[in-house]
């Protein structure tokens, strides 16, 4: 199939800069971020995926390309190098289950989002976190319940899987 440079060009201008973004969180290397999205770009286009969220999808794919080349460089490690070859991949997947909240958050309703970052983040009591916000602690309650309701929805909305 020939590459289709229009459609390869929408795909980059519509979800590149927010691509980067993800990538560069879970690499921080100028130069992986670059091959990353652009391979991500490629395979989304090759595969025409028929999904109603394309920004997770793309998110996933990203993800899973990642860990690849991680475990692809981490390939037949000394013994000594098991141990450490383990933690880098748990801070990985740490890292990019990371991006993926904070990009779930910045989709809830900030008031949703404030109560979530006092009383999940900054390990606030539902006291102080009423007394910071302005509310009855009823509310922050409410708040909290709809909260984490709707992060569950937007985070299966995205494709990430519990």
């Amino acid at each position: 199939m020939p590459l289709d440079e229009d459609a390869v060009a929408a795909i980059y201008r519509e979800h590149g800069p927010m691509l980067r973004r993800v990538v560069w969180r879970a690499t921080s290397d100028a130069n992986r971020v670059d091959d990353i999205v652009q391979e991500v770009i490629l395979r989304v286009w090759r595969q025409a995926p028929d999904t109603d969220n394309l920004r997770a999808y793309l998110i996933t794919t990203a993800r899973h390309l990642i860990v690849d080349q991680h475990r692809a460089a981490g390939r037949r490690p000394q013994q000594a190098q098991l141990v450490d070859v383990a933690e880098r991949d748990s801070a990985l997947d740490r890292a990019l289950d990371q991006v993926l909240v904070e990009e779930a958050l910045g989709r809830l309703q900030s008031n949703h989002r404030e109560i979530v970052r006092c009383l999940y983040y900054e390990r606030l009591t539902v006291a102080e976190t009423a007394e910071r916000v302005g509310v009855p602690e009823g509310t922050v309650k409410s708040r909290a319940y709809y909260a984490v309701r709707n992060l569950r929805a937007v985070l299966d909305e995205m494709g990430v899987t519990r």
